[in-house]
């Protein structure tokens, strides 16, 4: 918990408070008013003098980053309503308004970097950490919706195909959600590699299909080749003298069917022991 305090003047006490609550951005009630001078009244009842107020308000961690992001869209001169839910795990900050699309950024940036810093803010100087989430207009429910089906559909693919894919840099929230649809999904592991901010999520079957080019010569294609390039059925392998090209290719093929880097991926861990 941090407190705001501060003393406020005006012409009358009622136009303090208001005028507290305006900069505060919470409801008087809410704040502690302690009366410092009260406007006094001249002859006539003419009022002489201002009246001065101090408006004491305490923060939770949640008012504090919600306070702090006001700012930051003051700056940005975004008029926004900010509110705040608070949550076991921390609080969740919404920004609404008509002209937010600033405020989300490319692929959700600006919003992370917002995040970012009213987390910060908020856990300056204290142990324990207070998870801020900051969202604009749903966009991070969107935003979930989208990676989860791209996850499955890349799943999809890299089951079919037996080869690994790996998707674009994502930060750790992201890449979390990503991790998270996989593990629900049978012949398919992840695991994040790379630094930030270019980190990205590596997706692998957990069974890969071996590339075999010599089906024809294992009786593959009716059984046999054209010509005496390669032993038909009939015919005695070991009488079979490979050409210089058919080295060639089969150099080549060996050097093509080889393991690549990514491959060593395969052997993914439980979505709880994810590196994400």
């Amino acid at each position: 918990m941090s407190e705001k305090r501060k003393i406020f003047t005006a012409k009358s006490i009622e136009e303090a408070k208001a005028m507290a609550a305006e900069e505060y951005g919470v409801d008087e009630s809410r704040i502690t008013f302690n009366v410092v001078e009260e406007p006094k009244k001249g002859l006539f009842g003419k009022v002489k003098g201002d009246a001065r107020v101090e408006a004491v308000y305490e923060l939770s961690k949640g008012d504090a980053a919600a306070s702090y992001i006001r700012n930051i869209l003051k700056n940005m001169n975004i008029d926004s309503d900010v509110t705040v839910s608070e949550t076991e795990e921390g609080a969740v900050i919404d920004i609404v308004g008509d002209t937010t699309g600033a405020v989300i950024g490319r692929r959700g940036e600006t919003l992370d970097a917002i995040q970012y810093l009213a987390s910060m803010a908020c856990n300056r100087g204290d142990k324990e950490y207070y998870r801020i989430t900051v969202d604009c207009c749903g966009y991070r429910e969107k935003r979930k919706a989208i990676l989860e089906e791209l996850a499955e559909k890349i799943s999809k693919t890299v089951i079919r195909t037996g080869r690994t894919s790996s998707l674009e840099p994502m930060n750790p929230y992201e890449r979390r959600i990503i991790h998270s649809t996989v593990a629900n999904i049978e012949g398919v592991t992840s695991k994040s590699v790379g630094d930030e901010p270019f980190r990205k999520v590596i997706i692998s079957p957990t069974n890969p299909r071996r590339n075999d080019n010599h089906r024809g010569y294992n009786g593959g294609y009716n059984g046999g080749y054209k010509g005496d390039r390669r032993p038909r059925r009939d015919k005695d392998p070991s009488e079979y003298t490979p050409r210089p090209m058919d080295m060639m290719k089969t150099s080549f093929e060996k050097d093509y069917k080889r393991p690549k880097p990514e491959d060593s991926m395969i052997e993914g861990d439980l979505y709880g022991k994810i590196d994400i």
